[in-house]
């Protein structure tokens, strides 16, 4: 087990590597600079602008110096915000990323998964069209569309929340139902079709001949082993929504990570796109990791380190 958690480990930092590496050379293959605009900077400032920020030195020396910093959790300066460094920004931006995506996340799990079991209990009965009619707008809509929705309905005609803004616990919600829609019906739809896959199998149908209680059999061994399948996905479900919605964030105009990452693209800010960029793959990788230690508890057939797990 030991061994495995090493493995994992380094090919965790391995991969961090390669991703840090990767984004570095794609930022610099692209034309311009950070300091290239529609007007053209005088040559005077610019080269003192490249001085500063050590645009001058080769692609290496750059290269060698920006891995330095990462080691040591310093993501550099942002180019576009003077006198701020990218850390920074991830400090104030990550935590309203991080509320909402945790809101969201609960909400997810908490309605999506009962949801599902319910609609694969009661297959081909109202409450499964319902609910199967529900989770199919909630993939087909974009979540775009759905933030529109909530803006005009809840805070444009019944204004029971602000349009823009956390202020208070209300501006949270409009967020929060537009990030999770598509996740929530998604986990329901997976759920729904993974419970009656294994409400077909063998073993549910002997332990029902045994005369096991119909609510063992479903909360002990068919709701566990479908449950597989559902934190596959929600594992990397998390790490998206906890470093925030891109398009959520600019609908909303909150003060996330989104709108940090949006402006750095805009503005050719190399060093908050590659530090977003990093943050992200470290969450993804984490939730890969715990997603794989939630299948020994879920199923202790499951051994990590043998066979394909």
């Amino acid at each position: 087990m030991s061994g495995y958690y090493a493995r994992r480990i380094v090919s965790a930092l391995i991969t961090i590597l390669l991703i840090s590496s990767l984004t570095f050379i794609m930022m610099h293959a692209v034309p311009g600079g950070p300091f290239t605009r529609e007007r053209p900077v005088p040559d005077e400032i610019l080269r003192t602008l490249n001085e500063k920020y050590n645009l001058d030195a080769s692609y290496f020396e750059q290269y060698v110096d920006y891995m330095k910093g990462l080691v040591t959790f310093d993501l550099g300066p942002s180019y576009s915000k003077v006198g701020t460094s990218v850390n920074d920004l991830l400090i104030s931006g990550f935590p309203i990323s991080a509320k909402i995506g945790l809101f969201a996340s609960v909400l997810i799990v908490v309605l999506g998964i009962p949801v599902g079991i319910i609609s694969a209990l009661k297959q081909n009965k109202p409450i499964d069209y319902l609910v199967m009619f529900l989770a199919t707008i909630g993939v087909t809509v974009p979540s775009f569309v759905m933030a529109t929705l909530i803006i005009y309905f809840f805070a444009g005609k019944l204004n029971w929340i602000p349009s823009f803004g956390v202020s208070d616990w209300r501006g949270y919600i409009g967020p929060v139902l537009a990030l999770s829609g598509y996740s929530l019906s998604f986990v329901a739809r997976l759920t729904r079709s993974s419970m009656l896959e294994v409400l077909q199998q063998d073993y549910i149908r002997t332990a029902r001949a045994n005369g096991i209680r119909e609510f063992k059999v479903i909360a002990k061994h068919a709701v566990k082993n479908a449950m597989i399948p559902v934190v596959t996905y929600i594992g990397p479900m998390v790490a998206a929504i906890l470093t925030g919605s891109f398009v959520i964030e600019k609908i909303f105009a909150l003060p996330g990570l989104g709108r940090h990452f949006i402006e750095s693209i805009t503005n050719r800010d190399y060093t908050t796109i590659m530090g977003m960029t990093i943050v992200y793959a470290v969450f993804y990788i984490i939730m890969i990791f715990l997603v794989d230690i939630a299948y020994g508890f879920i199923d202790p057939r499951i051994k990590l380190g043998k066979g394909k797990a």
